[in-house]
């Protein structure tokens, strides 16, 4: 495990994220033996996360212990359904350009409620239904199938965060930041990448 960095190039950094979700898979965790005080008083003037992901709010998705990372690692956006809007991409912006992360994750995963409701389109209360259009693009391209439909909605958001922010475009064309999409499977607890 390493400490947060952004000296890192976007290639390590998604290395690293991806070394942390096989110590996650494989019962070997090692950020929580990390003593929080001193973690805590190392991040109080600053934080240097070397990754970013853009998670569902999912409860069953701990984008840190799912990456085995801990406080000032990860800076982490999170909306149902995993989606871009001007705020997250803000967000992710301000981790990239001022916080230097090397790398932004889209993380879709299994048996997502909010693509599962996209995809059946029935009434839901209060402002549920707002979510449906950001994800509804995935759900045309796949055809009736869940897994495909959520795999989708994380490689398209990916896109647009790439090609709708000529901040991470440009970091992105300069070698400075890798953005990728991926999948965590709830019950493995692996995340593959999508390409």
């Amino acid at each position: 495990m390493i400490g947060a960095q952004t000296n890192l190039t976007p290639d390590e950094a998604l290395r690293h994220l991806m070394d942390g979700n096989e110590r996650f898979v494989s019962d070997k965790i090692a950020a929580l033996g990390k003593s929080l005080n001193i973690l805590r008083q190392h991040t109080v003037e600053k934080q240097e996360p070397f990754a970013a992901v853009l998670s569902c709010a999912d409860s069953r998705v701990p984008v840190e212990l799912v990456f085995d990372q801990t406080i000032g690692h990860l800076f982490v956006t999170r909306v149902a359904g995993n989606f871009t809007t001007p705020e997250i991409i803000g967000s992710l912006e301000y981790g990239a350009a001022v916080l230097g992360t090397r790398v932004i994750m889209v993380l879709g995963h299994s048996s997502c409620g909010a693509v599962s409701a996209t995809m059946k389109g029935s009434p839901v209360p209060g402002q549920i239904s707002s979510l449906f259009s950001h994800i509804q693009p995935a759900v045309d391209l796949a055809g009736g199938n869940l897994e495909k439909a959520i795999k989708e909605n994380a490689r398209i958001q990916a896109g647009l965060l790439a090609d709708s922010s000529p901040v991470l475009s440009a970091m992105v064309k300069d070698g400075k930041l890798k953005i990728v999409a991926g999948y965590y499977d709830l019950g493995t607890g692996r995340v593959s990448l999508l390409s």
